[in-house]
């Protein structure tokens, strides 16, 4: 055998050596999963389950870190500045890795070229709700109530750009109406106004939502999804007065770009098994939360797609955040 080709080898086994060992040895550390919201929502119950079964599974360390602003920025990016060694992850959403790249002037991250994609955890449908003592009690009477008084009434958002945020702009845009937008730091805000009265209506996550509906404190109309949930059927999907409208959020797991790659194989294997568990289905399914468990490639597919989706929306609705 030649000088050459032994080094070249050689040079091989050095390459292929830390990598097997970064997978055989993952985690050796406590791994922190950046939630870049408040808690309390969907994102955070995602990723505290994440972060128990993983413990389990892997034999190590797992904590939730909140860190909200930006409409998730704030969290996201500091984890795109995190070194790339599978011990700094994020549950990211339809807002960071999709519809905020749209509608923000400024990122400070890309969200395609920063982050290595784990697996899509899970589906989440939003619904649209109003405050009782508004003078709508279908979609329709609302879809009137809106185009006769243009401006006047306001929804909440848990931030400018989130799902919950562009769910309603693309309602704005498929009807034709006008609503006043009032942002907040999270859907636990957003929930106590709408009770109040000091907004009107929103669009929000289910898992938030539901309860205050099923103790008649709120008002659910429609479900933003192109079909009627099971666990609400008699709640009527908007797609059925707005044709084609879905604004369903979806939140992922992603770790920093350069992430060795058996750690992000690792991580979208385990997660994969979770969404499959039956007590997490179970678990997930009675808080209207589809587990999805997706794989690399598909995940990616579908970052791309939905950037594509929601930057029409942006552009259509002219949504603009500096």
């Amino acid at each position: 055998m030649s000088l050459t080709r032994r080094a070249a080898m050689a040079a091989a086994c050095l390459m292929i050596a830390p990598a097997a060992l970064a997978q055989s040895d993952y985690p050796s550390k406590v791994v922190t999963i950046v939630v870049p919201f408040a808690a309390g929502g969907t994102t955070d119950l995602l990723g505290r389950i994440l972060a128990e079964r993983l413990a389990v599974r892997l034999n190590g360390k797992f904590i939730v870190e909140n860190r909200a602003g930006a409409g998730g920025n704030t969290g996201v990016a500091a984890v795109a500045r995190a070194p790339a060694d599978g011990y700094t992850l994020t549950m990211g959403t339809v807002s960071t890795h999709a519809i905020n790249p749209a509608v923000y002037s400024k990122m400070p991250f890309d969200h395609i070229k920063d982050f290595a994609p784990i697996s899509q955890v899970a589906s989440v449908p939003n619904i649209l709700m109003v405050n009782l003592d508004l003078p709508a009690k279908s979609v329709p009477e609302l879809i009137e109530l809106l185009k006769k008084n243009p401006g006047k009434y306001s929804f909440g958002s848990s931030g400018a750009g989130t799902s919950t945020h562009m769910a309603a702009e693309l309602f704005k845009v498929a009807t034709g109406t006008d609503m006043a937008h009032v942002p907040y730091r999270s859907s636990g805000q957003v929930t106590q106004d709408l009770l109040s009265g000091q907004i009107q209506l929103s669009f929000d996550n289910i898992t938030i939502a539901w309860p205050h509906v099923e103790a008649g404190k709120i008002r659910a109309l429609a479900t933003a999804t192109p079909e009627r949930l099971a666990v609400a059927k008699d709640l009527p999907a908007l797609a059925e007065f707005i044709p084609g409208y879905a604004a369903t959020s979806w939140h992922g797991f992603f770790a920093p770009a350069a992430t060795p790659k058996p750690i992000v194989d690792k991580l979208s294997a385990e997660v994969q098994a979770i969404m499959r568990e039956p007590a997490t289905v179970e678990q997930l399914r009675k808080l209207g939360v589809d587990p999805v468990g997706s794989n690399q490639a598909d995940f990616t597919a579908h970052i791309a797609a939905e950037t594509k989706r929601w930057a029409e929306v942006a552009q259509k609705a002219n949504v603009k955040i500096e």
